[in-house]
């Protein structure tokens, strides 16, 4: 069920799931939503307590018609605010590409408000591979024709070799068949802002690499990645590297959305890191 909390002038969705003493909050990514884990709440519950928040101008929650707010430092504030309101004085965090890059700002800034991260398909830095004309296309299309019209046009070069679309995700379409634009992608896109499409997107680019600061981060931290996500690869290594004492985990068989993909894999990766950091809970 979708509740919804007001935090630094807007109104954030969420849901929650389970129970236990310390929850585990997970953060979506650049156009994404809940919805993304929505396939993997039963088994989530079993782990404990979970959260999981639509970021601003994403799912259910405020889209503000303005580029200004869209950034990475405000969705960090805006998580610690959402955070407070929930009563969570800490909790363990998972942070998915764009919500990773949220995830690492909000620990280094408040590391006594995070028992440990999971940092999922994301990067300290501009990930691979990622090229910042198409975006700005993308979000010219969004701002101009609306955020469906985008999806609808995405849906049409989905098939194409220049979707740059990997392995695993094509897989998943023909396994789910139409409901992969239906109930999921669809459905994300038609509730993002395209003001916060545009700056965001800008966002992923013109982002502060924060390499240099990694060593500061003292929670336990899971890298976890998909093994054909190739945009991500290396960036996860890095994290892996200058992280004290961060373990990587490789999802066979999955590209940017293992949780979707190899589920099995991803949940059991999860599970091995919660029971590790709250033996002493």
């Amino acid at each position: 069920m979708s509740r919804r909390v007001a935090v630094n002038g807007i109104a954030i969705a969420y849901e929650e799931h389970g129970s236990g003493t310390r929850p585990f909050v997970l953060l979506h990514g650049f156009t994404g939503s809940r919805r993304d884990f929505a396939p993997r709440v039963a088994e989530l519950a079993a782990l404990g307590r979970v959260v999981l928040p639509d970021l601003r101008g994403h799912g259910e929650s405020t889209n503000t018609g303005t580029e200004a707010g869209y950034t990475f430092d405000q969705l960090a504030a805006d998580l610690l605010a959402f955070l407070d309101a929930l009563g969570i004085e800490r909790c363990d965090l998972l942070g998915h590409s764009m919500g990773g890059m949220i995830a690492l700002r909000a620990a280094l800034r408040w590391p006594e408000r995070f028992a440990s991260l999971v940092l999922m398909d994301t990067s300290a830095r501009v990930p691979d591979d990622l090229a910042r004309e198409p975006i700005e296309l993308a979000a010219r299309i969004a701002r101009e024709a609306g955020m469906p019209q985008l999806a609808k046009l995405l849906r049409a070069r989905s098939s194409s070799p220049e979707a740059g679309r990997t392995d695993a995700d094509r897989r998943l379409e023909a396994e789910w068949g139409d409901r992969y634009w239906t109930e999921w992608r669809f459905p994300n896109y038609h509730a993002m802002d395209p003001q916060a499409f545009g700056a965001l997107g800008a966002e992923l680019f013109d982002q502060a690499p924060l390499g240099a600061r990694l060593a500061e981060i003292r929670c336990p931290t899971l890298v976890l990645v998909g093994s054909g996500d190739t945009g991500f690869l290396a960036a996860a290594n890095e994290l892996v590297r200058d992280i004290p004492g961060a373990r990587l985990a490789v999802i066979p068989e999955a590209g940017h959305q293992p949780q979707l993909e190899n589920p099995a894999a991803w949940l059991a990766a999860l599970g091995e890191h919660l029971a590790r950091v709250r033996r002493s809970v």
